[in-house]
């Protein structure tokens, strides 16, 4: 079919499809798990980065290719250094390598949030409880309230959508992604 593309995970880069591509550099606080294709947030300052949390307020993707040879490591699997000037990498539509949780098992079009140390997990849905009791309701105004306290469901906002399916079960594995921050 005219347009469509293959979708293979790129050698040593960690970027498939750079539309809308946003790019920033910003200094790695912390060293901790930054892995290209990781999640990350705003550190002490504005223009510092550290690896995202679970339901953290992610800012962008740890970049790879984008990075400056000079503050780049040797390849994809290799940890970014503390105060290397890094890439971060945002914009909906983008695909990328981003890393799927230990544990996770997801197929092709399920909706990932963010996990610990800046991996995706599978959103689940969110569920109310009704209140209930032996009285009946006979009018739509003795309806029980229904309220949903906070902006932000507990695992934190949908950041991406897999572009494949994948079996992180054993663990942590690559997983393409397309990008909704």
């Amino acid at each position: 079919m005219a347009g469509q593309r293959s979708m293979v995970k790129p050698t040593n880069k960690i970027v498939l499809d750079s539309q809308n591509m946003h790019i920033q550099t910003c200094k790695i606080e912390t060293a901790t798990t930054m892995y290209a294709g990781r999640l990350v947030k705003t550190g002490t300052n504005d223009d510092d980065i550290v690896v995202n949390t679970a339901a953290g307020a992610a800012t962008g993707w740890l970049g790879y290719e984008q990075t400056t040879k000079k503050h780049r490591p040797a390849t994809v699997d290799t940890i970014y250094l503390a105060n290397a000037q890094a890439a971060v990498l945002n914009g909906s539509g983008m695909v990328i390598v981003g890393s799927l949780a230990l544990g996770q098992n997801v197929t092709k079009g399920a909706r990932l949030v963010a996990a610990a140390a800046g991996e995706l997990t599978a959103a689940t849905a969110i569920t109310a409880t009704v209140p209930s009791g032996a009285t009946a309701v006979t009018s739509s105004s003795a309806q029980p309230a229904m309220t949903m306290a906070g902006g932000l469901p507990t695992q934190g906002i949908v950041v991406a959508i897999a572009e494949e399916s994948m079996d992180a079960s054993a663990a942590a594995k690559d997983i393409l992604v397309r990008s909704l921050i």
